[in-house]
């Protein structure tokens, strides 16, 4: 293949063309070999101090018991909130402005406004949050708090993903839909979304990425608490019985309630209490469930273009 690329150029061009070939090469297994030692060194040193008593209780200082179930539940519920209401609007603003939006200025302007967000640090739209929901509003330090400041922060990423990857569908597509006599919407429906899947997806990981990577927001929005608020099983009495009215209740008590997220845990472990291996133990859970997510992510992402 070298051989075949090189014919017809001078010993020169050669020489320069192999050169940026060693370098591109050097530099992807650098690269690789950065994230294998990063990942590496992480799970050897955090596997061995999982165990199932942190996994499945919450802390003891008395019984001298560390447990991150809390902070689990938390994080879980931190991702799911917020990706059920900042993928909608997400999607839906790429849309209109990518197919529907006439006013090319405007557009231009709120691409540039989603740019400038998603440069903004975290810490200051925890700030925000933190005056806006906590305290404005009267939500007060609790999850809803969280997925809120998140929505915020991760919208600009979703919708600007989301947008690049609708200019990515050829033309050709809108106008064979449209010159088969399919309406507008039915268009974006069954021939552009499908095709700009890949880019939804990507900006989907992207935002899970950053939700669970994220500790500075969410400690000025939902806290650092690491405690159960207990069992849907416990609610069925006052749901007269009925889970899924136990189930709303357990929801509504677990997003209306402070508590820490799995990164706020890794800092408070190993920052504050200088517990190194509970840190190490508690970043590789964080790689297994990021890597999870993203991996089902992926099946969704398939699953929706074969259909």
């Amino acid at each position: 293949m070298t051989e075949r690329t090189d014919r017809g150029l001078s010993p020169r061009r050669k020489l320069y063309d192999r050169t940026l070939r060693v370098l591109l090469w050097g530099a992807a297994g650098l690269t690789c070999a950065l994230l294998a030692g990063l990942v590496g060194v992480i799970l050897v040193r955090g596997l061995p101090h999982v165990t199932w008593e942190m996994l499945t209780s919450e802390e003891s200082v008395l019984k001298g018991v560390i447990g991150i179930l809390p902070n689990i539940i938390s994080t879980l519920a931190l991702v799911a909130g917020t990706l059920v209401i900042v993928l909608p609007l997400g999607v839906c603003a790429a849309i209109y402005l990518t197919e529907y939006a006439r006013n090319r200025r405007l557009v231009e302007l709120i691409e540039f406004a989603t740019e400038t967000l998603t440069g903004i640090p975290s810490i200051l739209f925890g700030l925000v949050g933190m005056l806006f929901f906590t305290q404005l509003l009267g939500w007060k330090s609790s999850l809803r708090a969280g997925v809120m400041t998140l929505v915020i922060m991760i919208l600009p990423t979703i919708v600007r993903t989301t947008q690049e990857s609708l200019k990515t569908v050829p033309q050709s597509y809108r106008e064979a839909a449209l010159g088969l006599g399919s309406g507008k919407w039915h268009m974006v429906r069954t021939a552009v979304l499908p095709s700009a899947v890949d880019g939804i997806v990507t900006g989907c990981i992207l935002a899970v990425g950053r939700i669970v990577g994220e500790s500075a927001a969410l400690l000025y929005t939902a806290g650092s608490a690491s405690v159960l608020i207990g069992s849907v099983g416990q609610l069925l009495p006052a749901a007269g019985g009925n889970p899924l009215v136990a189930l709303f209740l357990w929801l509504k008590k677990l997003y209306t309630t402070g508590g820490g997220s799995l990164t706020v845990a890794l800092y408070m472990y190993s920052m504050e209490r200088g517990k190194l291996e509970v840190g190490f133990a508690i970043a590789a859970i964080l790689m297994l469930i990021t890597l999870l997510i993203n991996l089902l992510a992926k099946t969704v992402g398939k699953k929706l273009r074969r259909e």
